[in-house]
């Protein structure tokens, strides 16, 4: 955290609010133990997976607080459910997320741009993973079947987005996607990647959100980012598997304020490398590493 020095640092898989603990004193408590600049917790809708979506931030350089939109038709408030025609059979489907976006309002404290307001999204959508199969056949109906439910998620998410874009605000949309361009075979079966739904890819450019790791680099011997490094134990000894799932993407008006985007990766990135405590910390905090964006506001 004090590598990263951020203003704001949004939170997926917090710590889970119930009634034996809250997500925000503990934040709290955790910021003051370490001596922590941002050091004023915002929670989002509780859910029951015991992995809420947080944020911590420094209040004497912003303020941050939950801004739940009340919702339409199109793209009910997070917190609720969506019909939608998943399998298309005429029926209309049920979706829900398990993990309720963090919708919030930042305001800026100090500098030029003192009193600016911005949207912020935080989410962490669904896995495709096909967690349950015991058998071929079952892989793939649950790979299918979590996918379309995760595609319904990123409509969900985009209709919202679309939504704030027509009220004319400054948007980041933020966290775990589980998901990009490339990821997985069923890609194709789909036509496109849920993260691509959510950026409005091959729309409008005025309409796109932006995060210049949502793109496939060129040429076949161009190394894939990646902001997450799973250990698979199977067959021994083992080994591991990385994945780019975890993005900051910005709206156009922001993307004008010299955006610069960081994945805190220990083996990717040099500076992240050289430092042996940073490195060593990065690899013991969490199978994810931080992606952070610096912007010129």
């Amino acid at each position: 955290f004090t590598a990263l020095d951020a203003d704001c640092i949004v939170i997926v898989e917090a710590p889970d609010d119930n009634t034996r603990r809250q997500t925000v004193p503990m934040l709290e408590a955790f910021a003051a133990k370490y001596g922590l600049r941002q050091r004023c917790a915002v929670r989002g809708f509780a859910n029951d997976t015991q992995q809420e979506i947080a944020a911590l931030y420094d209040p004497e350089v912003l303020r941050l607080w939950h801004d739940p939109a009340e919702g339409s038709a199109a793209a009910p408030r997070f917190d609720l459910s969506l019909k939608i025609d998943l399998d298309i059979d005429d029926r209309l489907d049920t979706v829900r997320f398990s993990k309720p976006p963090l919708e919030a309002q930042l305001e800026v404290l100090t500098g030029p741009a003192t009193g600016k307001r911005l949207r912020l999204i935080g989410v962490h959508l669904k896995s495709k993973a096909p967690h349950g199969a015991n058998d071929p056949a079952s892989e793939v109906r649950l790979a299918i079947e979590n996918r379309r439910k995760q595609l319904a998620q990123c409509l969900w998410l985009r209709r919202r987005i679309d939504e704030v874009l027509d009220a004319g605000e400054s948007l980041i949309v933020l966290g775990d996607f589980n998901d990009g361009p490339g990821l997985d075979e069923y890609e194709a079966l789909f036509g496109r990647s849920g993260l691509e739904i959510v950026l409005g890819t091959g729309g409008p450019p005025a309409r796109a959100l932006h995060d210049p790791h949502a793109r496939l680099p060129r040429g076949k011997t161009t190394a894939l980012p990646a902001s997450a490094r799973f250990f698979i134990p199977e067959p021994p000894p083992g080994r591991f598997f990385s994945a780019m799932l975890d993005y900051i993407a910005l709206s156009p008006d922001l993307c004008a304020h010299a955006p610069k985007w960081r994945i805190w990766h220990p083996f990717d990135d040099p500076g992240c490398y050289r430092v042996a405590e940073l490195r060593e910390a990065l690899l013991q905090a969490s199978d994810h590493f931080p992606v952070s964006v610096d912007l010129a506001l």
